[in-house]
């Protein structure tokens, strides 16, 4: 059993565990019109598609990573050795708990994505949950975090919340002796008009003792199939991931996508495509709390929003029937079958989608 901490759960309580291996793509069927996944789905730019395609010539060599690895250290700002290339930031968090088998307390804060705790379960790690309330819009408390954990996982944006959480707060939990980990797969989501660039993103921080910072090109550039993220974090540290990656684990495809969303081409296009994502989320976001007895969680600040509705679960299975499919809640640790999480898609398809939401909610 996880060790106790108010709130908290169990690692292995005797009903109602959650699947943490349950993903948003197991909601999508055919004939649905997704709004449970949050990748985004539009043509991709030729400046990323050209060299992805003119890279299926050189498929007889074996990957090259080290062009990729200077374009993203540029774009951050560190030297080539505080960047791992990765098969999407799913990998990553296998290889921290591959890596640091060693750790004795690691803590995840919950909600969030499920991954980074089941690749330390797989791993045969004794994970701690702390679990936020959403009575307080699932805000960290840093104090919450046990000071003797050596290793703490968070999410920034948080997955499925969508809650930002604020840089200061989460530089707060680096220390000697603790690997603090930061998922910012969807820090590209954040950017919005009067907030450029990524706010309280840590990617730029090299200050900070045994931070490692998780990224993922997926999300916004439509890149799931073809799987590319990155970590950056101290050298050393990263050379112990290193270690248990498999060889040549990034393909060549991939590996041109990195150079190529890590130009400044990317990032401009990156902060447009955020700030008409704001406006599309602000519209949802009103769409939604018109609705009787739903509750939007906070200042949504990605490319989703979580809602909380009694009965959620049978909205959800009504909304399958009418042709949609939203995330459901129950299978992250510290939420159950009252939320939803839904993306943010365009104001037509929003509109759509709250018509149908409001005429279930009025049966």
């Amino acid at each position: 059993m996880h060790a106790p901490l108010t709130p908290a759960t169990r690692s292995h309580p005797p009903t109602a565990e959650p699947d943490l291996t349950h993903h948003g793509d197991a909601e999508v069927g055919a004939g649905l019109i997704d709004l449970a996944v949050n990748v985004r789905r539009a043509p991709m730019p030729d400046w990323l598609a050209e060299p992805i395609t003119a890279s299926l010539a050189d498929l007889a060599a074996y990957p090259d990573p080290e062009p990729a690895r200077a374009a993203v250290a540029a774009r951050h700002g560190r030297p080539p050795a505080e960047v791992l290339l990765t098969a999407g930031a799913a990998e990553g968090f296998v290889l921290l708990a591959q890596a640091l088998r060693g750790i004795r307390r690691p803590v995840v804060v919950h909600p969030q994505f499920t991954e980074p705790e089941a690749a330390l379960r797989a791993a045969g790690h004794h994970v701690q949950r702390v679990l936020l309330d959403p009575a307080d819009d699932f805000r960290l408390h840093p104090e919450r975090v046990p000071a003797d954990a050596d290793l703490v996982m968070i999410g920034n944006p948080t997955n499925p919340t969508s809650v930002l959480h604020p840089a200061a707060d989460l530089a707060t939990l680096a220390r000697p002796g603790r690997v603090l980990v930061v998922d910012e797969a969807f820090a590209d989501t954040t950017a919005a008009p009067g907030q450029p660039g990524e706010p309280e993103s840590l990617a730029a921080r090299r200050d900070l003792p045994g931070l490692v910072v998780v990224r993922s090109l997926t999300k916004t550039w439509g890149l799931a199939g073809l799987r590319i993220g990155y970590l950056l974090g101290e050298a050393a540290l990263l050379r112990r991931l290193a270690a248990v990656q498999p060889l040549w684990a990034v393909s060549t495809p991939a590996l041109a996508a990195a150079t190529a969303c890590a130009g400044p081409t990317a990032v401009q296009a990156e902060r447009a495509i955020a700030a008409q994502l704001a406006a599309d989320r602000d519209h949802l976001v009103a769409g939604l709390s018109a609705l009787p007895g739903v509750r939007v969680v906070g200042r949504p600040a990605s490319a989703f929003v979580l809602i909380h509705r009694p009965g959620a679960d049978r909205i959800r299975a009504a909304l399958r029937e009418h042709g949609w499919a939203v995330r459901r809640g129950d299978t992250f640790p510290g939420l159950g079958p009252d939320w939803l999480r839904i993306a943010v898609r365009d104001r037509a398809c929003t509109d759509a989608f709250i018509k149908v939401l409001a005429e279930i909610l009025e049966a």
